[in-house]
């Protein structure tokens, strides 16, 4: 299982959520470009070469089912996958976040995330630019390449779950596992679950919990779910 973090984290943030998996999953946490360290540093698709990267060392390993998992902006991350890639086998969502359409109709950044459209349209995607980052109702200033802000916030792209989860490559078993305290609870089963091909083994898992604490709250379930996997 390749185990990715949420926005601002970094990859300790969810392997204690990987530890619970084992033995019946080895996992490997990945750092993402959306840490706190990197700071955006890659685009949303390199980020998909890196997440491919790690899921063809667990294949040239032997392991014959490869399932991908992610917190927050890490299960935004594992949809996304799923919507260019067909080469893994499940797909654990644990409290989906970064809505960039939500955001942009809001008008948090959107300016910023239209001059990033514009830069890239001419050419000039390596300009930086300032924009306004949300992660749970914190907001924060970031500084991106003009290609990387809108790789990431475009509202209609790669990090659009209702687009992503429609545009899955194949069927997967795919767990949707969100908090009663989450603020997409209220969206509920038709913002993004129900719009991914349906497969018997997939399941909309609800628990009582916040987003940041979702994975720990939900673990003893997720694994029994990994166990019931065909």
């Amino acid at each position: 299982m390749v185990v990715m973090h949420g926005k601002w984290g970094n990859p300790q943030y969810i392997s204690f959520f990987g530890r619970k998996m084992e033995p019946t999953c080895a996992f490997k946490s990945i750092e993402m470009p959306w840490s706190a360290r990197r700071n955006y540093d890659e685009t949303y698709s390199k980020a998909i070469e890196e997440i491919a990267a790690q899921v063809a060392a667990f294949r040239a390993e032997g392991y014959k089912q490869v399932l991908l998992a992610g917190h927050s902006f890490g299960a935004n991350a594992a949809m996304a996958y799923m919507s260019v890639r067909d080469d893994v086998d499940g797909i654990i969502a644990l409290a989906p976040g970064h809505s960039p359409g939500r955001t942009y109709e809001r008008g948090i950044g959107k300016a910023a995330v239209d001059e990033a459209q514009a830069l890239v349209a001419a050419g000039k995607g390596d300009q930086r630019l300032t924009m306004v980052d949300v992660n749970q109702g914190k907001r924060q200033d970031q500084r991106m390449r003009a290609d990387v802000l809108w790789s990431y916030f475009n509202p209609v792209g790669l990090g659009h779950m209702p687009a992503t989860a429609a545009a899955f490559r194949k069927p997967v078993p795919f767990l949707w596992v969100i908090g009663t305290g989450d603020q997409l609870y209220q969206a509920g089963e038709a913002f993004a679950y129900n719009l991914a091909p349906p497969h018997p083994a997939s399941k909309y898992l609800v628990v009582e919990a916040t987003h940041d604490v979702t994975p720990d709250v939900a673990a003893a379930q997720v694994k029994a779910w990994i166990e019931a996997l065909p």
